[in-house]
């Protein structure tokens, strides 16, 4: 088999899909992993049918320990390696720290974190060897803003996404693997509807927004360029650049002005 494959967590729905798409676009099989197996299914097909790339579909619940392993173990009876890998999967636990359980939280930790790490580490050193890999952390604009009242543990796993990124990437700079953390703003997708913050961002202007489409070629071409942190819009690059100027004090009280408006406080 000549063509590389890419492991896509979280390739049922919006970015994750998309991701599915421009990579295989660009000629790559997938090994798509997410709950809904239906789904994955429908879109190997997909793929299939309009790029004539081959797919591997997972049905994994990464809140399980065993998951990341399983997942490789998966594709390597399937006699296949993973070239690159794309860790999307996520969702927002909405409310006040205390809100949630401690049950809620470490399921949390371990699909937007404990996995993301796991994973890198188990692909890393078969890219490593092979002086070709290719590492996509779908992280956030949250990542780079103050801290925001409600979901208070998204913003700080993006931030770990960002900073973790930025280590891997140095670390492979003569590998040949490229790493990007890839940090977008609000998408179209099902990410609200499932984290029951629709009603509140609905009211969000159109500038506002990205569509997943526009969100995975950009970050496509941000890891074949070895960018390693790309904020893709225009209106997010502003945002992420004017918090990079302004004093703390001052950013922090914009983020407590405006946290009511797309963080949901209360559960």
């Amino acid at each position: 088999m000549t063509r590389k494959l890419c492991l896509i967590t979280g390739a049922s729905a919006g970015i994750g899909t998309a991701l599915a798409r421009e990579f295989a676009a660009h000629g790559w099989d997938l090994a798509l992993t997410a709950r809904r197996k239906d789904r994955l299914n429908d879109l190997a097909e997909e793929l299939k049918a309009r790029c004539g790339v081959d797919s591997i579909t997972i049905s994994a619940d990464l809140t399980k320990k065993t998951a990341p392993k399983a997942i490789m173990k998966a594709i390597s009876d399937a006699g296949r390696q993973v070239d690159g890998l794309v860790n999307n999967a996520g969702y927002g636990l909405p409310g006040a720290y205390n809100s949630p359980s401690w049950k809620e939280h470490e399921q949390f930790l371990a699909v937007m974190l404990t996995a993301p790490l796991e994973l890198c580490y188990l692909a890393l050193p078969g890219m490593q060897e092979r002086k070709f890999g290719r590492i996509i952390n779908v992280a956030s604009l949250a990542g780079l803003l103050p801290g925001s009242m409600g979901h208070t543990l998204y913003g700080a796993d993006k931030s770990f996404l960002i900073k973790f990124s930025e280590s891997l990437h140095l670390e492979n700079l003569s590998r040949g693997v490229h790493v990007s953390a890839l940090c977008p703003g609000f998408t179209y997708s099902e990410f609200h509807d499932v984290n029951d913050t629709r009603p509140m961002v609905s009211k969000m202007p159109n500038y506002m927004w990205q569509t997943a489409e526009d969100v995975a070629q950009s970050g496509y071409k941000a890891v074949e360029r070895n960018q390693v942190v790309f904020v893709p819009g225009a209106f997010n690059k502003a945002i992420s650049s004017l918090v990079k100027i302004l004093p703390g004090p001052v950013g922090r009280a914009m983020m407590k002005a405006q946290s009511n408006k797309f963080r949901k406080q209360d559960t």
